[in-house]
């Protein structure tokens, strides 16, 4: 398997630091507001990878964090007249609601910036006794960068040409930087705002500080994977490296994953160009399906241009793969028993070069374009073959088909349809009701189910559902 490492700019053979595992940290969002399609992006491509790893037997630590300390949530949370949590969880609820409906699997742990700030202070605190921090008399503490010899091997940019261009929120005691490259561990509060004591000042921590502890809390001092978009490979990213490489004393990560821009009818999303959309919104003209099949229509280092119509195609390209799975399922109900025929063993061979073609793409650094045509070839293939087939035959490829889509996170079968947010929503209330002896409550969130045509059957292996 080969992976482009932004750090070498090539593709690299891809060997853990322990065999069978992978340890993989994907930069989440700032959850100050519904999550974008260019949100979706990184979501779906590292979801798909870590599927991937697990379809090739490795285990994977997968940690991906939510920023829920920042400018842009306590503006968010002066404008409505609340706390910045109450407006963080909100949002990560909210997020949490579109990762399902897009089939994103939750991370092995989602950490919280805000329950992470005690390891924060301790890396600050080594990195002021290893000469690469210093406070000033403000109490901001910042990062000395040209005490790291290899600032800038990320990113590949010389420090020396570095005086402007970093994306560092502007904070009171600017001026008590030593070097313009300088950037913030550590801000002092401001009138209003969230803050934590520290040995330097009331304060909060600067936001590439909480990847690197959160990282090393969850993963270790040496992880295989960091990723994310390709926007935060600087400064964030090399901040990042910066920081934990100076604190640990070894390198960080060994791969580094970045996936390219979403553009809107070849036009960079913007709120002032009318051309944001949240996925909420997407989601109220397609099934999330098509977002997340559309998203690994392409390479996850090209470019990406969102239009109505590469969705429509995506919708289509969807609807071919579930309408020859339904077909399968069909079949299989009047299939012929017994062994497979002579034509039908040579048809599963080459289904069976197609998984291989499949897996050549996806071993060459992901390359979810040509997997999902190696797909496309076993869908034909079983469209021409399986209408008088045996049972044995129908099953294998309807089972090959389901399995890769599956790595890809595409649900086939639509009878397992995404719920609605508030249907799921009532679902679990109903089983907190059940489980907290609520008997009464349970049986009205049932009837308000039964009202939306959603038909519940409690049964040994859980709580089942099925459309009235």
């Amino acid at each position: 398997m080969k992976i482009y490492n932004t750090l070498t700019r090539r593709k690299d053979e891809f060997v853990p630091l322990e065999p069978g595992k992978v340890k993989m940290y994907v930069c989440g969002p700032t959850v100050y507001n519904l999550i974008h399609i260019g949100n979706a992006r990184p979501m779906i491509v590292f979801d798909t990878v870590r599927r991937y790893f697990e379809y090739k037997g490795y285990e994977v630590n997968y940690v991906s964090n939510f920023t829920d300390v920042d400018d842009k949530i306590i503006k968010k949370a002066i404008e409505e007249g609340v706390d910045a949590d109450t407006v963080s969880k909100r949002y990560i609820a909210e997020c949490k609601k579109d990762m399902a409906a897009m089939n994103v699997k939750p991370a092995t742990t989602h950490p919280l910036a805000t329950e992470e700030i005690c390891g924060m202070l301790e890396m600050i605190e080594t990195l002021i006794e290893k000469g690469y921090a210093y406070r000033a008399e403000d109490g901001t503490v910042y990062y000395r960068v040209k005490k790291f010899k290899d600032y800038g091997k990320l990113s590949h940019k010389n420090l020396d040409d570095l005086q402007s261009g970093f994306r560092e929120i502007k904070v009171t005691g600017e001026e008590g930087k030593e070097d313009p490259a300088d950037f913030v561990l550590w801000k002092p509060k401001k009138e209003g705002e969230p803050y934590w004591e520290s040995p330097w000042c009331q304060g909060r921590p600067g936001w590439h500080i909480e990847c690197s502890v959160m990282s090393k809390k969850y993963l270790g001092d040496q992880i295989d994977i960091h990723a994310g978009g390709e926007d935060l490979i600087f400064p964030h990213h090399e901040n990042e490296i910066a920081q934990s490489e100076a604190a640990n004393g070894k390198p960080f990560a060994n791969y580094w994953m970045h996936n390219a821009f979403l553009n809107i009818d070849n036009k960079k999303m913007s709120k002032s160009l009318g051309n944001f959309f949240t996925v909420r919104e997407i989601g109220e003209k397609y099934d999330l399906q098509v977002l997340r099949f559309f998203m690994l229509s392409a390479h996850y280092r090209s470019p990406l241009n969102f239009s109505a119509e590469l969705m429509e195609a995506s919708k289509n390209g969807l609807e071919r793969i579930r309408n020859c799975v339904s077909r399968l399922d069909d079949f299989l109900k009047t299939a012929k028993a017994g062994e497979m025929t002579g034509e039908e063993k040579d048809s599963l061979k080459e289904a069976k070069g197609l998984v291989e073609k499949f897996e050549a793409a996806m071993d060459d650094d992901f390359n979810t374009a040509d997997a999902i045509s190696a797909i496309f070839e076993l869908v034909k293939l079983a469209n021409s073959t399986a209408g008088e087939s045996t049972a044995a035959y129908v099953t294998e490829i309807r089972d090959i088909i389901v399995k890769l889509c599956d790595v890809l996170g595409i649900i086939t079968e639509t009878k397992e349809e995404m719920l609605d947010a508030d249907i799921e929503e009532m679902i679990a209330r109903r089983q907190q009701a059940r489980k907290d002896k609520n008997f009464a409550l349970a049986d009205q969130i049932r009837g308000e189910l039964l009202e939306k045509g959603i038909i519940l059957e409690d049964t040994r292996e859980g709580v089942k559902w099925k459309r009235a």
